[in-house]
């Protein structure tokens, strides 16, 4: 069933933004208001853009079932997906939805929010059988941390070999939170995001640029670091870092024809944030937030603008909790052409966001407090297909309905 809910309009936000009238919002937020209403918007729009309705009934298929939380599905062109489960497994899903997990996988740390967490496809898959795998390493003594693997699957899919560790965040943490770790191949590179492990003495991290604690990084697809990266040649600085200044990004997504890194992350009590991720930019946390700590006090200096702060694109208060997202590219459903598709964990179901250039022009929201979403994929045929994050997991398929 589909229920639309409301949203908002935008500016492009880097460091400079110009002002953008945007049409009155229509309905009502159902969460509520916001948690920070006093943290101002920098630009009209960057939050709960207009309400849109495509008009569309969705049908809802599961496709596989019984899968323990569920993280991150990569389309296999040949037919089948690969789906990881958080405890450790890596599967291969059957159009038909048959499960086998696939041996060699790894060594994970399945605690918190901890386990095997992506999979992508390498761009050479269809030649190399390469895929890449992110998870929580563990490193002894409870410690972890977010890292990143290449592998190659077997013809039967039966099995990984010559996997490889391409990258691994340092310093290693307690805290077994905030891994981040969504990795997105690309133009012979890979994007790898992280998170800043959560406690208040960790998250200081994300604007340290000699540690990888709140970054988005960028390396070579074997993990050797582009000359071009943005601190590369810096004494002292991680030369993988590519932004700095996020809480915990679990979507990453390059957007077609621009070659664009798009991103989406998690904020504290509201400020969840959907960025374009510029090389070098700092985002701000946790100096400054669109959002509060869940004690209801300020984050960092209590404002949600900085100077050397890069702006949200949009921020949700409150939150959506986002997972993975795209930009839709497909015949099922025509007329999203370009729109993002992101997955919410709370309330839960799917977002859609229709674009302006780089403005938010409408929100939609679909399957709305329905599940706890993680992560959204388009099938070869254009279905959109999406994992229900729970102890007994689904893979979805969503076709429009009659």
């Amino acid at each position: 069933m589909h229920r639309p809910f409301p949203s908002a309009f935008l500016t492009p936000a880097l460091l400079a933004l110009a002002a953008f009238a945007p049409p009155a919002a229509a309905g009502t937020w159902p969460e509520g208001e916001r948690n920070a209403p006093a943290l101002t918007p920098a630009a009209e729009g960057q939050t709960r853009a207009p309400q849109i309705d495509s008009g569309k009934d969705l049908e809802v298929a599961t496709l596989a079932g019984g899968l323990e939380n569920p993280w991150g599905i990569a389309v296999l062109p040949g037919g089948g997906y690969l789906v990881t489960e958080r405890p450790g497994r890596l599967n291969h899903v059957s159009a038909a939805g048959e499960v086998r997990e696939i041996a060699g996988v790894p060594e994970v740390h399945a605690e918190g929010q901890g386990g095997l967490l992506d999979v992508a496809l390498a761009e050479d898959f269809a030649t190399s059988r390469a895929i890449h795998l992110t998870y929580s390493k563990p490193l002894g003594d409870g410690l972890s941390a977010t890292a990143a693997a290449r592998a190659v699957l077997s013809e039967d899919f039966s099995a990984l070999s010559e996997v490889a560790e391409i990258f691994v965040q340092d310093p290693p943490s307690p805290s077994p939170m905030h891994y981040g770790s969504r990795i997105v191949p690309v133009a012979g590179h890979v994007f790898i995001t992280t998170g800043e492990h959560f406690t208040p003495e960790e998250r200081v991290n994300a604007q340290d640029v000699t540690k990888t604690y709140g970054k988005v990084v960028r390396l070579m697809a074997d993990g050797s670091v582009p000359a071009d990266n943005p601190f590369a040649g810096e004494g002292g600085a991680a030369a993988q870092v590519w932004t700095l200044g996020h809480r915990n990004v679990q979507g990453a997504a390059v957007r077609p024809g621009s070659g664009q890194l798009w991103t989406l992350e998690h904020g504290p009590m509201g400020g969840d944030e959907l960025n374009l991720s510029v090389p070098g930019t700092n985002y701000g946390w946790p100096e400054v937030s669109y959002g509060l700590n869940y004690d209801g006090t300020p984050v960092g200096t209590g404002q949600a603008h900085g100077e050397g702060f890069a702006e949200p694109v949009y921020f949700w208060d409150p939150v959506i909790a986002p997972g993975g997202f795209l930009f839709y590219e497909g015949a099922m459903f025509a007329d999203w052409q370009g729109d993002i598709l992101a997955a919410s964990l709370t309330p839960g179901g799917l977002v859609r966001l229709t674009l302006e250039g780089d403005r938010v022009t409408g929100e939609e929201r679909f399957l709305y407090g329905e599940g706890r979403i993680r992560d959204v994929a388009v099938d070869r045929d254009g279905a959109v297909l999406l994992l229900v994050d729970d102890a007994d997991g689904k893979l979805l398929r969503i076709t429009p309905g009659e």
